[in-house]
């Protein structure tokens, strides 16, 4: 069943000393979720950023498994930002970037990303848990970043709880829905169909997707 939107460090789940959070979804989806990310990433270098790296402690899970790829976290909450920086520390891993700042509401993200100091072509971007606890612009602007910083061979991947053709997939859905929108009008859970049509205006379209635990799944978009 999906669990209820607590911010990270006011859920009752240690907060280390040096900043670092803890989440609770990670340590029963970050395998999962790299069962899924693991093919498309085997044999291939570059970067890849994580949009809304919440704790940090994924892409730091995925940074041990590939050493091959550069990872960006990213987030635009000053707790999370200093939760990301502190597991990067404690992981001492080479192929981690300092987490950025990203409003994904701003179609541009940030400045680094066109500069030198950015990552460049995307071979990927990884998104979980993000836009239905955001309003519509972030999930706008996640896909026309997405669009203009992925390489010609990179995807976007999406991951959290979804709608399909205007229904739950499950009633422990509809019941976190309705949470998410008494608790802020501007959230909620996703249809596919409106992400496929905000895919195609930035030029994107859905290759797959993945059923996942507790009724989430994974979608997979790519250039059209």
């Amino acid at each position: 069943m999906t669990e209820y939107v607590v911010e990270f460090g006011k859920d009752g789940r240690r907060v280390e000393a040096d900043g670092r959070l803890d989440a609770a979804a990670f340590h029963r989806n970050h395998e999962p979720i790299w069962a899924v990310l693991q093919p498309f990433l085997a044999g291939k270098s570059g970067a890849v950023l994580e949009a809304g790296s919440g704790t940090g402690q994924h892409v730091v899970h995925f940074a041990r498994q590939n050493p091959d790829v550069t990872w960006w976290p990213s987030d635009f909450n000053d707790a999370h930002l200093k939760s990301i920086t502190a597991w990067r520390a404690h992981a001492r891993l080479g192929n981690i970037s300092p987490p950025l700042r990203i409003d994904l509401s701003d179609p541009a993200w940030c400045p680094e990303m066109g500069g030198a100091d950015g990552p460049g072509p995307l071979l990927a971007v990884v998104c979980a848990n993000v836009i239905h606890i955001a309003p519509w612009a972030v999930a706008e602007g996640l896909f026309a970043g997405s669009a203009h910083y992925l390489r010609a061979d990179g995807r976007l991947f999406l991951y959290g709880p979804f709608k399909h053709d205007g229904k739950h997939t499950a009633p422990s859905n509809a019941i976190f829905d309705s949470s998410l929108r008494a608790a802020n009008a501007e959230w909620g859970v996703r249809d596919t169909a409106d992400l496929e049509t905000l895919a195609a205006g930035a030029g994107l379209k859905l290759r797959e997707s993945f059923v996942m635990p507790a009724n989430n799944l994974i979608l997979v978009f790519e250039r059209r």
